[in-house]
């Protein structure tokens, strides 16, 4: 009798321990979606004058030329590490480790943060190309140019906040009055420059979003140069189509590329106010905003659909290949008026 209620015993224990083990993992698991659902929540605009006179405020500082360009180059940084759910790129744990949306998002903020680090690098805060670097220019571009992946020893979040760090030490110095090491430059040939840069990552992103049908193209290579030559020989005619697994990743890339560069565009509609209006630019520069903050319109969809280009259901990436390349057609243009006298 005694070993019956023994073992009874043990069953109930045994049964007792099971259910608040499926419990507790109900509990977890219906936690990390929630908590996965509001992680991928993209990050609400700002306004970036309104970040530069802040910030300025705070330091005891006067807004300068360059001011505002950098004050938002360091809201854009730290929105990647201060946004819901942290920077999630390289999360090993639940409920990080399970979403791709938003880590293609941030993938496309940190490459215009790294290219516009590098411009004011090696352009804006130098008077010509024999002039010496600033020091904590010099110190923060690698730093966002860590690996974006790296969970510890170090973290990228360590190395991406030491990066806004020395961007702070610049801009302190850019707005002391006594002291004219740190310099912005705020030129035509400058913004030309990085101009160039956005050229080209748009074009990119504009043919990866378009090749979500699969599209036959001719090589064009090396049309219009008779001498050019390449490494190795490529066919006449080739497919181009973007895997279906990568289709959601391209667009968030393509998303969080736009919402960067709508406050660095704003931003810089400020510091070369002159310029665009010598140039009689700024109205392109606000039609190039304006395409880019329609990639920002919500997705009313559960997921980003793949129909072909006049199939019965919507493509996504058709719709925002047409932004992106609009947006990119106004880039072309402003390049051009800006190297007109």
């Amino acid at each position: 009798m005694n070993k019956a209620s023994e073992k009874l015993e043990n069953f109930l224990e045994a049964g007792w321990m099971m259910r608040a083990l499926v419990a507790s993992a109900s509990i977890f698991l219906l936690a990390s979606i929630v908590l996965g659902y509001v992680w991928s929540s993209e990050p609400e605009p700002f306004i970036v004058s309104d970040v530069a006179s802040e910030h300025a405020k705070e330091n005891n500082r006067v807004v300068s030329t360059g001011y505002t360009t950098t004050a938002t180059l360091m809201k854009v940084a730290s929105t990647l590490l201060d946004k819901s759910g942290g920077y999630l790129t390289n999360d090993v744990f639940p409920p990080g480790v399970w979403l791709d949306n938003i880590p293609n998002w941030e993938f496309g903020v940190l490459v215009q943060v790294r290219d516009l680090s590098r411009a004011l690098r090696k352009d804006f805060s130098r008077s010509q190309s024999q002039s010496t670097e600033d020091i904590d220019l010099v110190l923060a571009e690698p730093q966002f140019h860590f690996d974006s992946n790296s969970w510890a020893l170090p973290a990228s979040e360590r190395e991406y906040r030491t990066g806004i760090e020395k961007l702070e030490a610049y801009l302190l110095r850019l707005s002391d009055q006594q002291n004219s090491q740190a310099q912005f430059f705020a030129r035509a040939d400058n913004i030309r420059q990085w101009l160039k840069d956005v050229e080209t990552r748009l074009g990119s992103l504009s043919q990866r979003l378009s090749a979500s049908v699969g599209q036959k193209r001719l090589n064009t290579d090396l049309a219009g140069d008779n001498e050019a030559t390449q490494s190795t020989d490529n066919s006449d005619e080739f497919e181009v189509k973007t895997p279906w697994t990568e289709i959601d990743d391209v667009f968030y890339e393509a998303r969080g590329t736009a919402w960067a560069l709508i406050h660095i565009l704003k931003a810089m509609e400020v510091d070369f106010a002159d310029i665009l209006h010598k140039k009689n630019a700024l109205v392109s520069v606000r039609q190039i905003v304006r395409e880019l903050e329609s990639t920002q319109e919500s997705v009313w969809a559960p997921i980003i659909l793949n129909g072909s280009g006049f199939g019965f259901t919507a493509n996504h990436s058709l719709v925002m290949a047409s932004y992106i390349a609009r947006a990119n057609a106004g880039i072309i243009d402003l390049r051009t008026l800006l190297s007109q006298g």
